[in-house]
């Protein structure tokens, strides 16, 4: 793993924190922004979630990529990389929400994760490729990277895990309270300027 990818992997869950506080320090939020914001974010929430059922907990090393399973199941059959999907829809839905400095703060912040996103993905698939080898390429070839495509690849010749959603929400726990937590702080900085508290 180069060095650039592998900052970028260990600390890809803080690296949101500095676009939080932004969010947070000029907020100008609406009910409107709030509302399509928050759909936003919680249809991301859900897409990891639906990954993170298949792929589990392997999802959260920070050490290095790797994986036991080809997962070409659930969302993986529409979209190769659909938690940093996930990720990016719940990102953009929480700066909606906040319509701090928008759309620039939105934009730059796409642009961020995407590039970020970029260098752990040429990682992911380089492993991929020398452990699952023409498997792998099959689904390279067939499957997006991250916009998802409309039908379901299918193949039945390789294994699979199995699909256990109480298994993702416990290993999504962390997300779920950090999105919570987000959306929270939004939501009580908005009442409090809206309300001329702050």
């Amino acid at each position: 793993m180069n060095n650039i990818a592998k900052l970028f992997f260990k600390y890809r869950s803080y690296t949101p924190i500095p676009f939080l506080i932004l969010m947070l320090i000029f907020e100008k939020a609406t009910i409107t922004s709030l509302v399509v914001g928050l759909i936003i974010a919680i249809c991301g929430e859900i897409i990891r979630l639906w990954g993170v059922s298949w792929a589990g907990s392997e999802t959260r090393t920070t050490g290095g990529v790797g994986g036991t399973y080809l997962v070409v199941s659930g969302p993986f059959a529409y979209v190769r990389n659909p938690l940093y999907l996930g990720n990016i829809l719940m990102y953009l839905g929480l700066g909606i929400m906040s319509l701090s400095l928008f759309p620039y703060l939105q934009i730059v912040a796409i642009i961020f994760f995407i590039i970020q996103y970029h260098f752990i993905v040429k990682e992911e698939e380089g492993f991929l490729k020398t452990k699952f080898g023409n498997d792998y390429q099959n689904y390279l070839m067939n499957v997006p990277r991250f916009f998802p495509r409309l039908t379901q690849y299918k193949v039945s010749s390789i294994p699979q895990p199995n699909h256990n959603i109480s298994a993702g929400l416990k290993s999504e726990t962390r997300t779920l309270q950090a999105f919570g937590a987000a959306a929270l702080l939004i939501l009580i900085k908005w009442y409090l300027s809206s309300n001329n508290i702050l």
